[in-house]
């Protein structure tokens, strides 16, 4: 069994990282309690699952100091039982961070001990110190790009290279902001939303209901063909350039119906020629009906 512990600052690309090990066939968990690390590797290891053989853990701030001073000793113990386990800990200066929290607007998680986002961003580092100072490997992220980060955790963790591109296509909802790793953005506020049909409100693009709605409407498959011609014009610079992800989102209101939609039929209709392909989505119930690690 292989465990990655995955942690870092806020905004310094752990969502990123965690995603790219998601696709390196990981299998993935975000957020965990520092205390439960050891049950559910625990039951990893008891489980009779092949999907547990690979796994990555995503730790943060939002752990008590208490529970992230026991994670280097956890994990010592976890390698001289037999296990293959490294700890990746991101991180960032801090006019980087304070920039990239001001773009994307989020709230840091330790906004609740102070309202000062420099000062809040000095609390974390100092709580998150124990887990920095037994890294197996510290990434400073800023100056880094996405994919450069994505390419070099994969060569630390050992994956072979591969000339294949893996394309992901992604939902989400403008409201909540623009995903980081994208390369490419379209947005379908334009479209007729289902939102506003009461029978379709609490369904999502998968569903059949609104799938006929939206098929419904012409400018709804036009504009998937604009997005196919596009990114399609797109593949060979990327393969050319030797990168490993494209990433390409599409955005609605809520990210619910419009954009799953539209995703998912992107995903169709480039997998046939492309073995790499992945529809993921960002809203709960979306994200609730989609099958893990599904590649087209």
């Amino acid at each position: 069994m292989r465990i990655i512990v995955l942690s870092g600052l806020s905004g310094s690309g752990k969502s990123v990282a965690l995603r790219m090990l998601e696709d390196l066939d990981f299998y993935c968990m975000d957020n965990l309690p520092a205390a439960l690390l050891k049950p559910f590797i625990a039951h990893a290891v008891r489980s009779p699952e092949p999907t547990y053989g690979r796994a990555a853990v995503g730790l943060d701030a939002r752990n008590s100091a208490a529970e992230i001073a026991t994670v280097p000793q956890l994990i010592d113990e976890l390698r001289r039982s037999g296990i293959e386990c490294e700890t990746i800990f991101l991180t960032a200066a801090d006019e980087v961070l304070l920039r990239r929290f001001a773009e994307t607007r989020r709230t840091h998680p330790m906004g609740r001990r102070s309202r000062d986002l420099r000062t809040a961003i000095s609390l974390e580092r100092d709580l998150m110190e124990p887990i920095a100072q037994a890294a197996d490997l510290v990434i400073d992220t800023s100056h880094m790009g996405m994919h450069a980060l994505r390419e070099l955790i994969a060569e630390r963790l050992g994956e072979p290279r591969t000339d294949r591109l893996s394309i992901t296509f992604e939902s989400f909802a403008f409201k909540e902001g623009i995903p980081g790793d994208a390369d490419f953005v379209f947005d379908a506020r334009s479209l007729p939303n289902p939102y506003w049909e009461p029978a379709l409100r609490s369904l999502t693009g998968r569903d059949l209901e609104v799938i006929r709605f939206l098929e419904s409407h012409s400018n709804v498959s036009k504009l998937i063909d604009d997005i196919v011609g596009f990114v399609r014009a797109r593949i060979p610079e990327y393969q050319a350039s030797n990168r490993g992800y494209l990433t390409v989102a599409v955005g609605c209101t809520g990210g619910q119906h419009r954009s799953v939609y539209i995703v998912e039929r992107l995903a169709d209709r480039f997998a046939p020629d492309h073995p790499k392909v992945r529809a993921r989505h960002t809203a709960p119930r979306a994200r609730a009906a989609e099958p893990a690690g599904a590649i087209r």
